[in-house]
Formats: structure tokens, C-alpha cells, sequence
């Protein structure tokens, strides 16, 4: 839906998963950070950069504290936040 520009259909299903990711794996499981992520591409894609923000930022130190400061999916969120930071 986020690739088709639905993106107010979108975000229930995001928050949805988000939610349950949440309750079932834990907030710094990779699959929870991911949903994450993926909810705050989606706010930043709606225009919501100061909603984004907080949670590329839970993103980010998650990913450090459960994958260290090197691994791909930790340089990636490094990446997202600063291209959050140039908008």
C-alpha cells in the first residue's frame, strides 16, 4: 500500500503490526525494529518528520544495544536518521 501512495490506508496495518511485534518478540527484537522502521518511513513519506523522529531514534538505539555499532541494520538506521536529520 505504501508503494501504491495508500499511505493512510497503510498506517493501521503498520501500527497493527508494530503493536504485536511489540507484544510477542519484544521491543529490540530485529523483526520489532524493522516494524518500527517501517513506521517511520511511512510518517516521513506522510510529511510527519517530528513524529518519525522518536522512532528512528528507538530504532537506532535498539539496534546498537542488540546488534552492536557495525552490523548492516545498525548502519542502516545510522543512515535513516540522518536522512531524516537533512529534511
Amino acid at each position: 500500500l505504501m508503494n501504491m501512495g495508500e499511505l493512510q490506508e497503510a498506517k493501521p496495518l503498520l501500527e497493527e503490526v508494530l503493536r504485536g511485534s511489540r507484544e510477542t518478540l519484544g521491543d529490540h527484537h530485529p523483526n520489532t525494529l524493522g516494524s518500527i522502521n517501517d513506521m517511520a518511513g511511512l510518517l516521513m513519506n506522510m510529511g510527519e518528520l517530528q513524529e518519525a523522529k522518536p522512532l528512528l531514534e528507538e530504532v537506532l538505539r535498539g539496534s546498537r544495544e542488540t546488534l552492536g555499532d557495525h552490523h548492516p541494520n545498525t548502519l542502516g538506521s545510522i543512515n535513516d536518521m540522518a536522512g531524516l536529520l537533512m529534511n
